[in-house]
């Protein structure tokens, strides 16, 4: 609990793309998670809730005394009504948090189905004013989304025109080319529609030209904006926007009025999740205290040890965010190596049982990743599933391998080592 202005009780909100990823996000220190099945939930791929697994994840989720919010986001058309009240029907049978809800038909419909649920409103929404939100509040709007354009004085005099209304905001992770995802790249090249939860991400892709031109200016009829689009040997990226980064913004944030901290990933890996939470748990927990700067420089380190597109501070501070055209992603400097999933015992001798995402050798030095903090482990002995001694492990598969370190490792522990350059 924060006690004073800079420290009130802070939402940090965490994605959360499948019933593992969610469990992660709260041992690494989530306050609350979103997530949904793919039909309705703007993440159709990378994404196998179901209901059995989503009504585990309620459970799980207040069993641990936190938040679930179901995210219902997509833009429906006349063909998804019936199956969107077929869902909101089930939903009312499972006691979640919240509903983030961007088209005002499935308003409408969630106030009929769930009358007692909160309703958020998501940033397809594109709130980004003052009486945009004295609106969603008339509506029935617990809390809003704001779309990732609003700066922080936007926030700052939102907050103080509407008081009672919840604000939660991005503060990590992709950004999109497009007004707050409203992007209609994906459906036109593809015929996959980003507005119904299965983006392609074309503005991630690579585009070459046929003519052997290596340098093109693009240019508006009145001559108001350049792009000099250059290609190397990797092609040209000109629509891919760095991430979002503000780990340095959140007390900020906090003061200007913002209720909960929103990261962006459901797509991404256990390891992904885990460390982005766990940072921003940390950066949260300093706040109001004298030891915050040094916080935020060491879990900035280790946010920029993920890959990334380059980060940016979006739109938070009144500019344009930066985009990324050399290339799709930078290369950490450590490689995900797996996760601890429990202990076993063989001949007297403690082993962990890992599973392995990546190679692992008996050579190894490597780094434990846990909520608290990292430490330097050593492999001592590696087995295969037939309990032979092997040299190495490799993932791609779902058979685990038993490992005997230095120590033995808590479940939920996560590990990497760094590259040999």
């Amino acid at each position: 609990m924060i006690a004073s202005k800079s420290q009130k009780n802070i939402e940090l909100l965490a994605p959360a793309g499948n019933l593992e990823k969610l469990k992660y996000a709260i041992a690494y220190g989530a306050d609350a998670v979103y997530a949904g099945v793919p039909d309705f939930s703007l993440r159709v791929r990378i994404n196998n809730f179901t209901k059995e697994s989503l009504q585990e994840a309620v459970e799980y989720t207040h069993k641990h005394k936190k938040k679930i919010y179901i995210t219902l986001n997509i833009y429906a058309h006349n063909v998804h009504l019936d199956q969107i009240k077929e869902h909101l029907k089930f939903l009312k049978t499972l006691n979640i948090d919240g509903v983030i809800v961007a088209d005002p038909g499935i308003i409408m419909l969630v106030k009929k189905y769930l009358p007692k649920v909160e309703i958020h409103l998501s940033t397809q929404a594109n709130a980004t004013n003052i009486e945009a939100v004295k609106f969603w509040a008339k509506a029935g709007v617990k809390r809003i989304v704001l779309a990732r354009e609003v700066t922080l004085e936007e926030i700052r005099e939102i907050k103080q025109s509407v008081p009672k209304m919840e604000l939660e905001y991005f503060i990590h992770g992709a950004m999109c080319m497009s007004y707050s995802g409203r992007c209609i790249l994906s459906k036109w090249m593809t015929g996959r529609s980003a507005n119904l939860g299965d983006c392609t991400q074309p503005c991630r892709w690579k585009f070459s030209q046929t003519e052997k031109i290596y340098e093109t200016t693009v240019q508006d009829d009145m001559q108001r904006f350049t792009v000099d689009l250059e290609e190397d040997q990797h092609g040209t990226y000109f629509f891919n926007s760095r991430d979002m980064n503000l780990s340095g913004h959140i007390q900020e944030l906090v003061d200007a009025g913002v209720d909960s901290l929103k990261i962006e990933g459901r797509a991404k890996s256990v390891y992904y999740v885990a460390t982005v939470v766990r940072a921003y748990r940390k950066i949260i927990n300093a706040l109001g205290k004298k030891n915050l700067s040094q916080v935020i420089r060491e879990q900035q380190k280790q946010l920029d040890l993920l890959a990334n597109r380059g980060y940016s501070k979006g739109f938070l501070l009144g500019s344009e965010p930066e985009h990324n055209f050399e290339g799709a992603l930078s290369q950490s400097d450590y490689k995900f190596v797996g996760q601890i999933e429990g202990k076993k015992k063989i001949n007297g001798k403690t082993f962990n049982v890992v599973f392995m995402h990546n190679e692992m050798f008996l050579k190894d030095k490597l780094e434990a990743i846990s909520p608290k903090g990292n430490e330097k482990i050593k492999i001592k002995k590696i087995l295969n599933h037939k309990l032979e001694k092997i040299s190495e492990a490799h993932g791609g598969h779902d058979k685990r391998f038993l490992v005997q370190f230095d120590k033995v490792l808590s479940d939920k522990i996560l590990l990497r080592r760094k590259l040999t350059k």
